[in-house]
């Protein structure tokens, strides 16, 4: 990565691309490393929103999927205009590697570097929690939502 706007956090996880896919695309899983409530209809077009605690969401739409190389939603809070929804997009590529997929994610679009620091930390947490759920683990309880 050369620009410094461009927010990345990348993760190996011991799980073949197949099965990383699926937590990004099916609500139910999703749920399973981020958020509390999701709603998911992984096409072009389709929704994107996961609540997390005390009414905070996130919300936009899926731009790209490519089962299971790639993902692309765009990304906005619903009570932060700063990062509104659906005005920063997130590309994330699954590739293989050996007995597992390397994960990047890269975050476009957000306004400054206060932004891109919080989202890079939260970005951190969750794909480690996600590194966690798609070898069979339990990453315990979201800490940033509410059941």
């Amino acid at each position: 990565m050369t620009d410094p706007d461009i927010l990345e956090v990348s993760v190996h996880i011991k799980a073949r691309p197949e099965t990383v896919f699926g937590y990004f695309t099916d609500p139910v899983k999703y749920a399973q490393w981020m958020g509390s409530q999701v709603t998911i209809d992984a096409a072009p077009g389709g929704r994107y929103r996961v609540r997390m605690r005390d009414g905070v969401e996130v919300s936009g739409q899926f731009v790209e999927v490519e089962e299971p190389r790639r993902i692309v939603f765009t990304w906005g809070w619903t009570h932060d205009l700063a990062v509104a929804p659906g005005s920063t997009r997130v590309e994330v590529s699954l590739t293989e590697d050996g007995d597992g997929t390397i994960v990047v994610l890269r975050h476009h679009g957000l306004p400054d570097a206060a932004q891109r620091e919080h989202h890079r930390e939260g970005w951190r947490v969750y794909l480690n929690r996600l590194a966690v759920r798609a070898t069979g683990g339990d990453p315990g309880p979201d800490p940033n939502a509410n059941a």
